[in-house]
């Protein structure tokens, strides 16, 4: 008996950057007007939960994509698939790329700083055409571009919140700027949808921050901003590895994370909470093995992972000054010795500053506490977060500059800008301005061209960028 097998569709490629784009963009080549050689887009945050964002990413955007060459392959695939898709395709538009450009793609892309803060409503990228034959390719590449608003949204919250605990540390601590770095340790790489949304998220919260457990992180920075480690984590248990000894040896998981890695310097963090976090600070960590923890030289960072977060750090806070001491820095705040607090569970704008604000009514310093944030610092932020957009805002037409913009009466914050669009300095404040001219040198300029005809003309480093923030 012979099993007729039915033929299998061809794979297609993952690296064809042309099929990286939503359907209707393969439309728009025949929808501009006759004439049209130019189009000039930009991207900006039009609001949000933040008033001012912080650039970051388009760096990895073009040097991971877009510094790709387009291969006559490429075009016949994308062809192939789109039009059986339903869709025209601009094959000779492509292949022009192709044969012309030597498959570099023929646009200019510039951009503020990555690291610079800018007040919202004002242009952070621009990109136009450098083949007025092929302006349709401004917007294309509108999906993948657009993408930035996920690391510029990461980076903007993570900012935000450094701010908050900075100016608690500031305020209560002797050792705020060595503290810092280390307050706000992400957690998130289990809670994104993609490896690389941990790798390109998780490099945006350590512009502000140096603590992760997200290695795909420290790839992205090393691959892509020349950095050596972006990040640093350190040993800490998870509820398996205390509770796979059995709840009559907790003691003796703890006495083995101790045993294991505490020693001068060192800091380890163990999870407290797999069956009574009082009992486990007041008696194991308190009683049995307190001076095991003093003798071995470390510092203790007890994680409470259940329960209403402020609560529960509060809790922990004050049954670990009772057990193990405190000292009183300049400030007039208690320090906790051998040991600290750190909250991992439930940790978002608001928990962090009920913990913040129950230790200095408590009278402790806020370098007692750090904050593991996962789905909330990675996860929970969308393109409306900051409601990004990337809008046409100029064009050439037989010859004539013509502005370009959206105003519709049913919701005026979405009226877009018009103009060939640059974010300058005036009177200490960022403000785009809006040429009429393609014609322009941008005097004045806060934004630097990155990338031109498929090469990148600007690479930063991880240390630049956080030096802007």
């Amino acid at each position: 008996m012979t099993t007729l097998q039915t033929p299998q569709p061809p794979l297609l490629s993952d690296d064809n950057l042309i099929l990286d784009t939503d359907s209707y963009k393969s439309s728009h080549f025949l929808q501009y007007p006759a004439g049209t050689t130019r189009l000039f887009s930009y991207l900006e945050s039009r609001g949000g939960r933040y008033p001012v964002t912080r650039f970051f990413g388009l760096q990895y955007l073009l040097d991971r994509y877009l510094t790709r060459r387009v291969t006559a392959a490429m075009v016949e695939e994308a062809r192939a698939l789109i039009e059986a898709h339903g869709e025209p395709f601009p094959y000779e538009g492509w292949m022009r790329v192709v044969n012309v450009h030597g498959g570099r793609l023929p646009l200019e892309v510039r951009a503020v700083p990555e690291g610079t803060l800018v007040p919202i409503h004002n242009v952070l990228m621009s990109v136009t055409n450098t083949d007025p034959e092929l302006p349709w390719l401004v917007g294309w590449f509108e999906t993948m571009l657009m993408r930035v608003w996920y690391p510029v949204t990461v980076a903007t919250q993570s900012w935000h919140l450094r701010e908050i605990i900075r100016a608690a540390l500031e305020k209560s601590s002797d050792r705020a700027a060595e503290e810092l770095p280390f307050k706000l340790h992400d957690f998130g790489s289990r809670g994104v949808s993609s490896r690389e949304s941990a790798g390109i998220g998780g490099l945006a919260h350590l512009i502000n921050f140096q603590g992760s457990d997200t290695l795909e992180a420290l790839r992205v920075g090393r691959n892509h901003y020349g950095s050596d480690i972006a990040a640093f984590s350190i040993p800490a248990a998870e509820h398996s590895t205390i509770t796979s000894w059995g709840k009559e040896h907790e003691v003796d998981a703890y006495r083995n994370m101790v045993a294991r890695f505490s020693k001068p310097g060192s800091v380890f963090a163990v999870v407290s909470d797999s069956y009574d976090l009082k009992n486990a600070i007041n008696v194991l960590w308190g009683d049995t093995l307190r001076q095991q923890v003093i003798d071995a030289g470390g510092t203790l960072v007890v994680r409470p992972d259940s329960g209403d977060p402020p609560a529960m750090v509060r809790l922990a806070v004050n049954a670990l000054a009772a057990k193990f001491g405190t000292t009183t820095n300049s400030r007039g705040y208690k320090v906790l010795q051998h040991v600290r607090v750190i909250q991992g569970d439930g940790i978002d704008e608001a928990t962090i500053r009920q913990i913040l604000g129950n230790l200095d009514v408590d009278g402790f310093s806020a370098e007692n506490v750090s904050f593991g944030m996962g789905g909330a610092l990675l996860q929970k932020v969308d393109r409306d977060t900051q409601r990004f957009a990337y809008k046409a805002s100029a064009g050439l037409i037989d010859g004539e500059y013509r502005g370009i913009y959206k105003d519709p009466v049913t919701d005026p914050g979405k009226r877009s800008k018009d103009g060939v669009l640059d974010l300058v300095l005036e009177n200490g404040r960022m403000v785009t301005k809006a040429y009429k001219t393609f014609d322009t040198d941008f005097p004045g300029s806060l934004m630097r061209t990155v990338y031109r005809d498929g090469e990148m003309l600007v690479r930063d480093t991880l240390e630049e960028i956080r030096g802007r923030g």
